[in-house]
């Protein structure tokens, strides 16, 4: 029995319904490549894997992406946006309070969303989205 063929980030383009490009492809390696970059980093990685992109562009590609659920943006309190290729588990993040550095963390118990509201006021839940704040290790002295 052979395991299943990953696909390619063509492929995964492609079955998005996303046109592909250098900048696309570079981009998502970059984020994937990446742990929870910001903006400037996504550019830069880009740019060292194709040469030349706007900052708009950047924009834009990351937008798509993110819509078609090939990257995932979190947006810590007090902190620009930032991407990760990490989706569709619904894990959630540990953000440094000194330094910023944000880490994964898996669901703690159970099946996604993780949480279950107190009151869902109606609403059919299917995500939870969780932000633990702290100090690493490094700002923390440990």
């Amino acid at each position: 029995m052979t395991a299943p063929k990953t696909p390619t980030i063509p492929e995964e383009l492609r079955g998005a319904g996303l046109r592909v490009t250098a900048a696309r492809v570079a981009l998502l390696e970059t984020v994937r490549d990446g742990d929870h970059l910001g903006v400037e980093e996504i550019a830069s990685g880009v740019r060292d894997r194709v040469g030349h992109v706007s900052l708009q562009a950047v924009y834009e590609a990351l937008h798509a992406l993110t819509a078609a659920r090939l990257v995932r943006r979190i947006e810590p309190a007090g902190s620009p946006a930032r991407f990760e290729g990490r989706v569709g588990d619904n894990h959630h993040h540990i953000v440094c309070r000194s330094c910023g550095a944000v880490a994964d963390v898996d669901c703690a118990v159970g099946e996604a969303p993780c949480l279950t509201a107190a009151d869902a006021h109606g609403f059919t839940i299917d995500e939870a989205e969780v932000i633990y704040w702290g100090r690493c290790p490094s700002c923390s002295g440990s």
